[in-house]
């Protein structure tokens, strides 16, 4: 992919996961959290099924991108939050 796809993939994919988890981002921050989680999530992908990282934009590569900025949202949440 070229460097556009990669930020457009990535604003997508960090958009929907702030949708998600209710943490509302920035346009830059949606695109870190979408680009970082991507790569996350295919790091994920790889450990469970231990097929190769791809760096194609289809559907499953999407849902991948979107999963794994859900858990660096979670991650970051929980670092971030305050003793209760």
């Amino acid at each position: 992919m070229g460097l556009l796809s990669w930020i457009i993939f990535g604003l997508l994919a960090g958009w929907i996961a702030s949708m998600i988890t209710g943490r509302h981002l920035g346009c830059i921050l949606n695109l870190v959290v979408g680009v970082v989680g991507a790569f996350l999530g295919g790091l994920i992908m790889e450990l469970v099924t231990g097929r190769g990282f791809s760096f194609r934009f289809n559907p499953s590569s999407f849902a991948v991108a979107v999963i794994g900025s859900i858990i660096l949202l979670a991650i970051a949440g929980l670092a971030t939050r305050k003793g209760d």
